[in-house]
């Protein structure tokens, strides 16, 4: 199989980290499986991490199997428009907000499946969505992380919010490891320990059945100091403040 990437950016060049990068299972995806468009950061990619550079998208469509879409949501369907595409290839749309119907009709007879991946692909440490899953899909999407399959496309939007949620956490890491440091901790010991305290409640909240809000009952004991933490956020009405900026980011993708 052969992978070709449109849309060479930010997130791109995350997702093709995470391809190349050794993993338990191999060494990764060979670089020239790999075509990159001519655009954005390509060039500059194929020279580093010796992929094949594509004279242009029609070629890149030509030699590839399937194709990952990363460009603005905007740009989605005029940058498939055109393209050579034939019957047994497959388009993986990483643009947030744009349905599977808005791209079948410029990259017939390729099919479209809708993925959102998060940098931390780079890592591995992606949780991807992918609507509809289809088992050739797996190589790529477990270079990632862990895949979530979702059955229906209408699930995708609000499932999308936690692309948004991912950088949130991080600046309530940000926001956590600022005030520790500025409480005399040093900076490099508070961010590594605030960055594993938001991991280790991930941690407990994936590795049990038990409701997440039996597990925080059974940390947050009256009288005790993460109780009295809480009570002050849910009087400052944060998770509702928390809960608005998911509606509006939700609003954003489906407008």
């Amino acid at each position: 199989m052969k992978l070709g990437i449109i849309g060479v950016g930010h997130l791109a060049e995350a997702l093709l980290k995470g391809l190349l990068r050794p993993g338990a299972d191999g060494p990764g995806m060979a670089p020239e499986r790999i075509i990159l468009s001519p655009r954005g950061k390509g060039p500059a990619l194929a020279r580093a991490c010796g992929c094949t550079l594509a004279a242009d998208n029609a070629a890149l469509v030509a030699g590839c199997d399937m194709v990952l879409l990363a460009v603005r949501p905007g740009d989605a369907a005029a940058a498939l428009t055109g393209l050579p595409w034939r019957a047994g290839q497959t388009v993986l749309s990483a643009c947030a907000g744009v349905p599977i119907a808005a791209l079948e009709s410029v990259a017939a007879p390729a099919r479209i499946v809708r993925i959102m991946p998060i940098i931390a692909g780079q890592f591995g440490a992606s949780p991807t969505l992918v609507h509809p899953m289809m088992p050739a899909l797996a190589p790529v999407l477990d270079a990632w992380g862990s895949t979530i399959a979702l059955d229906h496309e209408a699930q995708f939007e609000a499932a999308t919010t936690s692309a948004a949620i991912f950088g949130w956490v991080q600046a309530l890491i940000a926001s956590s490891a600022d005030w520790t440091s500025t409480r005399g901790v040093p900076e490099a010991q508070a961010r590594q320990l605030l960055a594993e305290t938001f991991q280790a409640a991930a941690i407990m909240v994936r590795r049990t059945d038990r409701p997440i809000a039996d597990l925080l009952a059974s940390i947050a004991t009256p009288g005790g100091i993460t109780q009295a933490g809480l009570a002050h956020l849910q009087n400052r009405q944060v998770e509702i403040a928390w809960q608005e900026a998911c509606d509006l980011v939700l609003n954003r993708l489906t407008r």
